[in-house]
């Protein structure tokens, strides 16, 4: 596979439209833009004319949302198509998906919705992620899923059935530490636990999110919903994790109420601070 230059081990922020005229011409010192391909699956216009000069100046990042890895049918291939021409045209530094499946029996739903985690649909995984490296030529990251109920057929820990795919496919992880810190709370494991126990090694990118509490507070249920700064609990769970495995690039991640570049702006040189502080730290550890 196509050896590329890896992102920068700093802050990434997702690219927005809104954002173009703070971002074309001013270069704000932020190590890297994350766009969904899917926005971008069009022969021409506006859209990809953003994306050129993005990628002009910035490395790119492309996570997708609507590949349905873990759906257990074929993968469209019309969906392929579109996202080879992107990575071949963009050469982005780094390609990555969910773990999740949002298409059945030909239907498209536009939601991200679990994998139940069984030795069947571990293998069916990796055979879809086999898919989609061999045809885009490069190796991808998976996403941690963030999870609201435990599915009654799982039979595999959600840690071990991700680090057994990426072992099994040669892929690597982007580990969202919101996903963990929510998926913790909503099914009762221990988040810390659970990012000691992350393979540091396989690891590729982090993502920060924000997150909000149900709308029925009696269902003590929080919701990714990406529509505010990362909370304080998962920015410790963020600095154990870089406080152990080292400096990865990592995403804030905002895509509902999107405010304003300088608010996004200070979320990443936030994000740097911690990633420098992990520095300093693993320093004294060694000393």
């Amino acid at each position: 596979m196509t050896s590329l230059t890896q992102l920068p081990e700093r802050a990434g922020v997702g690219f927005k439209a809104e954002h173009a005229q703070d971002i074309f011409g001013a270069e704000p010192a932020v190590g890297w833009f994350e766009i969904h391909p899917e926005n971008y699956m069009v022969a021409g216009g506006p859209r990809l004319a953003m994306l050129e000069e993005l990628s002009a100046h910035y490395p790119v990042s492309m996570h997708g949302v609507g590949l349905s890895l873990g759906g257990g049918e074929p993968l469209n291939k019309n969906h392929l198509a579109d996202l080879k021409r992107l990575v071949d045209r963009f050469n982005p530094s780094m390609v990555s998906e969910h773990i999740a499946w949002s298409a059945h029996e030909g239907l498209y739903m536009a939601d991200l919705l679990p994998t139940p985690m069984t030795k069947t649909s571990l293998s069916q995984l990796v055979g879809a992620i086999n898919t989609v490296q061999d045809f885009i030529g490069r190796r991808i990251l998976i996403e941690n899923p963030t999870s609201y109920v435990p599915l009654p057929q799982n039979s595999i820990r959600e840690l071990e059935f991700i680090a057994e795919a990426a072992a099994r496919s040669g892929c690597g992880l982007l580990i969202d530490v919101n996903n963990v810190y929510i998926s913790a709370h909503n099914l009762g494991f221990d988040a810390n636990a659970f990012i000691d126990a992350v393979p540091g090694d396989l690891v590729g990118e982090i993502h920060l999110a924000g997150h909000e509490e149900d709308a029925n507070p009696d269902d003590n249920v929080l919701i990714d919903t990406h529509s505010r700064p990362v909370a304080d609990p998962v920015w410790d769970l963020f600095d154990r994790l870089i406080a152990r495995i080292g400096r990865k690039p990592t995403l804030i991640e905002w895509d509902n109420d999107v405010p304003g570049w300088d608010v996004l702006a200070r979320e990443a040189a936030l994000a740097d601070r911690h990633l420098e502080y992990a520095v300093g730290a693993q320093f004294e550890a060694a000393s």
